[in-house]
């Protein structure tokens, strides 16, 4: 009997993330972002421009010289676990008790968000240069795992 090499369920839904990102409109990251619960996908979420707008490649930050990180105000995209959260409340979907699967970790901004959402569980890949949000995410009791790529 042959054995299927089969991914496990959070490389299956981060490899569900990275595609999302793939219609993200940033020109500095894409970002994917996935709530499954049940092992059930509930939304999925990317970074861009808001609907309606010009996208990030038309105007925006990174065409302005605004170093990557800072003016945030400035920033066009709405942030992929954003964009979820959003597509979650304008569909009726309860995302609580959800595992939050994004190609990078969250910002504080939007650790905040998932703790308020009642999150339990975050799976990124890349890591953000701050730190604070897995502090903010530990501290509230939310999961957080750093999915490696599989070998």
């Amino acid at each position: 009997m042959s054995t299927i090499d089969r991914p496990n369920l959070d490389e299956y839904f981060m490899e569900i993330a990275s595609v999302v990102a793939k219609r993200s409109t940033c020109l500095r990251n894409q970002v994917g972002a996935l709530f499954v619960k049940n092992k059930r996908l509930l939304t999925t979420g990317y970074n861009g421009a808001p609907a309606g707008i010009q996208h990030c490649d038309e105007v925006g930050c990174a065409r302005e010289g605004v170093a990557s990180g800072t003016r945030h105000e400035l920033c066009r995209a709405v942030h992929a676990e954003q964009n979820a959260i959003i597509q979650a409340a304008l569909h009726g979907v309860s995302i609580e008790g959800a595992t939050l699967y994004c190609t990078h970790q969250p910002c504080i901004l939007c650790a905040k968000m998932l703790i308020n959402a009642k999150i339990s569980r975050v799976v990124y890949s890349q890591s953000y240069p701050d730190d604070t949000a897995l502090r903010f995410l530990a501290q509230a009791g939310v999961e957080v795992t750093r999915q490696t790529e599989r070998v």
